[in-house]
């Protein structure tokens, strides 16, 4: 998930911050001290992240475009100036631009908005931006929400109290609303100083950057991995209240499957899996870290200098062309599998399925698969010929009957030309006629299409006025009966129009 840091270098950033016993200090200096503990956490923990660095005023510049270089990043922080006075729409409408250059409006984004509260002045203004938010055409509409998922982080280099003594928190407050409200303010506690700086970044570190470290199991084997980026807790909405699961830290493989019989699944996330190990290039084994990062070595080398069940797994999923089956939680599974980058690297990935106990419904539930050896007979055959998947439903499944779905106009004006043409072939089709008859009476029922019977009914009514001279005289009786019945269906009168009531043919003898 990329980060965009968006620093505010308005006039207002430059007010100074006495500290006892110290030089002088502006709010500035104090924002650049916290992105400076950001950063450094990023390199260590978030290593694969990408960051943009952004600086705005009454304009916005993108210092740093996205990046996995934190010595940049911490290089450009170091010379930035000051300007004018501050407008954040302006720099949203940035963000808003940047990102979708860059990852179109699919990739969720995380924006960490750094500014001491200040909402600017006159027109441009966040509180004029609010003001004139219901007067604005199409082409001028406020950036918020974003074009893509988006979680804003506003970091106010200002107390609480501080911000309640004007509007500015009521506002950042509709701003952080307006994004999505999945996001978070964070204000510092007590005097403005170093020390009140690190604890909020690291308050944010806490809540959107602390990686997530989890012991990935199989039956004996075991390593210790980091999932990239942190999975994010899924709420189930259940019969009483949404509950929402978040992932265990202890992953349990519970068999392996061909990629064949997985095919492509719905998932709900993918991340990355890395291995921890004391040596650090066994981070690099297989992740497909990108050119950036120094050249990995090959599996087979690390595995010499360091044993690793995660780098034993990984080439073992790629050369089988076979996924894993997780555990994340109770009745919640994800898959592992070997996804390469290029020719030359390749990641361990881990896809998160919906939770339940059947995500995949063409593999049944999960609890009911076992080893082929248990089988009394091998479910592949004796030469790999079939496969036991997908699995058979006990139910026969409602899209599985003959149903009539009207998705098109031309859908619709199909079954009734089908009718027309049957009836003109009266009584040779009469069966026909009624078979396809009572199918469209069925469906304008269940759908409460009433203006649909009664227009059919009409055109019945019209072809019996058209039937020439040598028509047979059963036809007419068999029009106008049909049309009759239509229209006392079209009524939705119960004794009419129920269901699962046909139109019989109309009983005729022209024997005589």
């Amino acid at each position: 998930m990329p980060t965009v840091v968006l620093m505010d270098v308005s006039l207002s950033m430059t007010r100074p911050v006495s500290l006892d016993g110290s030089e002088e200090f502006q709010r500035k200096n104090l924002a650049v001290h916290g992105l400076n503990m950001l950063f450094e956490h990023m390199a260590s923990n978030y290593r694969l992240e990408f960051t943009a660095l952004m600086a705005f005023s009454s304009l916005w510049e993108l210092l740093v475009p996205f990046t996995r270089d934190y010595n940049a990043l911490q290089e450009a922080l170091s010379s930035l100036e000051d300007y004018d006075k501050t407008c954040v729409e302006a720099a949203l409408q940035g963000v808003s631009n940047v990102v979708q250059q860059e990852w179109g409006s699919a990739c969720p984004c995380q924006v960490v908005l750094v500014t001491d509260g200040s909402l600017g002045i006159g027109k441009g203004s966040l509180r004029h931006s609010f003001q004139t938010l219901k007067q604005r055409g199409d082409d001028k509409k406020f950036p918020l929400p974003f074009p893509f998922p988006t979680k804003l982080f506003i970091m106010c280099i200002a107390n609480a109290e501080e911000l309640q003594m004007s509007d500015a928190m009521d506002n950042l407050e509709e701003l952080l609303r307006l994004s999505g409200g999945d996001g978070q303010i964070f204000t510092m506690d007590g005097p403005l100083c170093m020390k009140s700086v690190q604890s909020l970044f690291g308050r944010l570190i806490d809540h959107a950057y602390s990686p997530f470290h989890a012991v990935l199991h199989c039956g004996n084997l075991s390593s210790d991995v980091q999932v990239f980026p942190r999975p994010e807790p899924v709420v189930v909405d259940e019969e009483v209240e949404p509950m929402a699961r978040t992932v265990n830290t202890d992953l349990e493989i519970v068999g392996f499957i061909e990629i064949a019989d997985i095919s492509s699944p719905p998932v709900i996330s993918r991340h990355l899996v890395l291995p921890i190990a004391v040596n650090k290039e066994v981070d690099e084994i297989g992740t497909g870290a990108t050119d950036e990062l120094e050249e990995e070595p090959s599996a087979s080398q690390m595995a010499g200098k360091s044993p690793n069940f995660c780098v034993l797994l990984h080439g073992s999923l790629k050369v089988e062309g076979m996924v894993a089956l997780v555990q994340l939680g109770p009745e919640w599974y994800g898959m592992l599998y070997s996804q390469a980058d290029s020719k030359k690297k390749s990641n361990l990935m881990m896809s998160l399925f919906e939770p339940g106990s059947e995500p995949l419904p063409w593999l049944g539930k999960i609890s009911y698969l076992g080893p082929i050896s248990e089988a009394a007979e091998n479910p592949y055959g004796e030469d790999d010929n079939k496969s036991p998947f997908p699995v058979q439903p006990q139910v026969k499944r409602s899209y599985a009957q003959n149903v009539t779905v009207w998705i098109k106009a031309s859908g619709l004006q199909t079954d009734v030309q089908k009718i027309l043409r049957n009836a003109r072939k009266l009584p040779d089709k009469t069966q026909t006629f009624y078979k396809e008859l009572n199918r469209l009476r069925k469906a304008a029922l269940a759908f409460g299409f009433w203006e649909l019977l009664k227009g059919v009914a009409d055109l019945l009514e019209r072809e019996c006025t058209l039937l020439p001279d040598s028509a047979h005289p059963d036809a007419a009786f068999q029009l106008s009966h049909a049309a009759q019945q239509l229209k006392l269906a079209s009524t939705g009168d119960s004794q009419y129009a129920a269901f699962d009531q046909n139109i019989a043919p109309m009983h005729t003898d022209f024997s005589s």
